[in-house]
Formats: C-alpha cells, sequence, structure tokens
C-alpha cells in the first residue's frame, strides 16, 4: 500500500528527512576528490543549465550516483520481497523538485493488486516496456516527496532508471552495513 499521513513513504523505505540541497559545484569537487582517491567516478551533472539532476546519498551525505535529468521523469526498480519477482515506481519531478509517485508497474499482476492495493486496474504495459503490467497510484493518497529515504540491499536490488542514462544498480554501490540511501531532486546550476 502507498504511505498515508504518517506512514513511511514507499516499501522498504525508512522514514523520509529533509536534506538541503546541494549545488552541483560541491558534487563536482566531492567526485573529483573520490576520483584522485582511486574511488569509481560517478556521472554528475554540471553545464549550468538550471535543471535538476536524481542524487542518492547516504544518510550522512555521501554521495553514491547523480544523474542530470533530460525530461521530468525517473524511476526506481526492485525485487520485491514478498513475491520475489521485478516491480517499479515511475515519478515526475514537480516544479517545486519535489517528486511524485505517477505509475507503479510490476512483472506480476498480484504486486499490483495486491501489494500496492491501488483501486484502479493494472494494464499490460506497452511492448517497450521493461515490466508487464502499469497501474496509477490511488489518486486519494498522493505520493509526493522531498526526499524519499530507501533500503538498497541485495535482496531488494533497487535499480535507478533516468532517461539517457545507463541504469544504476544502487544496491550494489552501497558499501555500509546501514543499506538507507536517500533519493533527492537536486538543482544543477
Amino acid at each position: 500500500m502507498l504511505p498515508g499521513p504518517g506512514v513511511p513513504p514507499g516499501p522498504g523505505s525508512t522514514r523520509a528527512r529533509r536534506r538541503p540541497r546541494r549545488r552541483v559545484a560541491w558534487l563536482a569537487a566531492l567526485v573529483a576528490v573520490l576520483a584522485g582517491a582511486g574511488t569509481a567516478a560517478v556521472a554528475v551533472a554540471t553545464g549550468g543549465n538550471g535543471g535538476h539532476s536524481v542524487t542518492v546519498r547516504t544518510p550522512d551525505g555521501d554521495l553514491i550516483a547523480s544523474l542530470p535529468l533530460e525530461s521530468d521523469r525517473f524511476a526506481v526498480s526492485y525485487r520485491n520481497s514478498i513475491y520475489t519477482t521485478l516491480a517499479e515506481e515511475r515519478y515526475r519531478v514537480l516544479p517545486d523538485g519535489r517528486f511524485e509517485l505517477v505509475e507503479i508497474a510490476a512483472d506480476q499482476l498480484a504486486v499490483l493488486e495486491e501489494y500496492y492495493a491501488v483501486p484502479g486496474a493494472p494494464r499490460r504495459a506497452a511492448s517497450d516496456d521493461r515490466r508487464a503490467y502499469v497501474v496509477e497510484p490511488d489518486p486519494a493518497r498522493p505520493a509526493v516527496f522531498e526526499t524519499l529515504n530507501i533500503a538498497a540491499t541485495d535482496l531488494g536490488e533497487r535499480t535507478l532508471w533516468v532517461p539517457g542514462h545507463p541504469p544504476v544498480p544502487v544496491w550494489q554501490r552501497v558499501v555500509s552495513e546501514d543499506p538507507t540511501v536517500l533519493l533527492d531532486i537536486e538543482e544543477t546550476p
């Protein structure tokens, strides 16, 4: 089910915390330091077009990934722990930098009908979709986030999908014992 007031956002998530928006210059400096230390660099938005990037950070603020948005859409897929099949939450970035769940997709109907318990009937996805079925979230329970806390575990296989970029297997990039990561939208100067 989608979260209501006082309920943690998103399956497998912890409570959402507000994080300050950071400027890309700070991110570029961090990546330069990490790259100099022999750490694998991640894609960082640069360019100064006033757009947005989807970022994934640890609770301490360490950058895991940052991908510039070419549109207002992105998705996070995961392996559902109950049904053990893949599902995906699809988001739209709002003008104020928050993001809203606009579609849920899954390989198995039960994930949409039972796990999410949405009121609308799922439908077959388009032939070029990553998942087999899609459905809109419950309009009576809008899911709008400033920051989304998710658990990036080996079991859940959380993966970030941003159009125009290769998928980012977030779960493979978490190297601490705490699998919590914070998904956010940050401005690109």
